[in-house]
């Protein structure tokens, strides 16, 4: 069997496609991608929404997150490296995690990797992208991800025209300084997701989001959590989730 550059993968949710990629790197195809499409002001898709990387999966049980996110977010916040960041978290098909105690344990491993690691709401370095579908959490750290309007292509493309090719109420809204929300009226899903810990993946959407991913196999080392959370990063990062309620639907 030929392998192809990039597959589609039956996600198990409606509305989502996986592409799975080989020899690519995830993170900074997508983001080439919105960087050109917010420099170009060019409208190059009509069925994609929201365009996603996906740098890892793991089970979605908090134990197997906590254990996994240990060694995937050393790249960026270990130290000596060290940024501001927020958590955003979608769910679909999938009613045994829970937001609040995801985000509150995910920020505690960053704020454990390096106490210089601190929230940021409006306009941080990285976000953690927590995407859970059936039994499946995939994982991501993006840059830019207010800047790209939440990686969401058709957004990019209105907040970054000229004012004067916009009718008011574009105009109002792409300039208002904030990352707009746009809506999906997709209901989620059905389908099982086949995704493998050690295989190269993606998470798009299709006709609203599309993800672009490669997975990272899983840790299977236990590591110990070095410190215990910072409860003020879990903190700042509880109470900012209701404000990114829609980040990713």
């Amino acid at each position: 069997m030929r392998l192809r550059r990039f597959q589609s993968v039956e996600s198990g949710a409606n509305n989502v496609v996986f592409i799975r990629t080989l020899g690519i790197e995830p993170e900074k195809v997508v983001h080439h991608i919105l960087q050109d499409t917010y420099k170009t002001k060019k409208k190059k898709t009509r069925v994609i929404l929201r365009m996603l990387p996906v740098s890892g999966t793991c089970k979605a049980f908090l134990e197997d997150m906590k254990k996994y996110a240990e060694t995937f977010l050393e790249p960026w916040f270990k130290a000596p490296k060290k940024g501001t960041f927020q958590i955003v978290y979608k769910s679909r098909n999938n009613s045994h995690t829970n937001r609040e105690e995801v985000i509150k344990e995910l920020a505690g491993i960053v704020g454990s990797l390096n106490s210089e690691n601190k929230v940021d709401l409006t306009n941080p370095q990285y976000t953690v992208v927590v995407e859970i579908i059936k039994a499946v959490c995939c994982l991501s750290v993006v840059k830019d991800y207010m800047l790209f309007r939440k990686y969401n292509l058709q957004e990019v493309v209105e907040s970054t025209r000229d004012p004067a090719q916009l009718n008011p109420k574009q105009a109002a809204h792409a300039g208002n300084g904030k990352a707009a929300h746009l809506e999906s009226g997709a209901t989620s899903h059905q389908n099982d997701a086949a995704v493998g810990r050690n295989q190269q993946q993606a998470v798009p959407e299709n006709s609203e989001e599309l993800g672009l991913g490669q997975t990272k196999p899983g840790s299977e080392t236990q590591v110990e959590e070095e410190g215990g959370a910072r409860p003020e990063l879990a903190s700042q990062v509880s109470e900012g989730a209701k404000s990114n309620e829609r980040d990713l639907s």
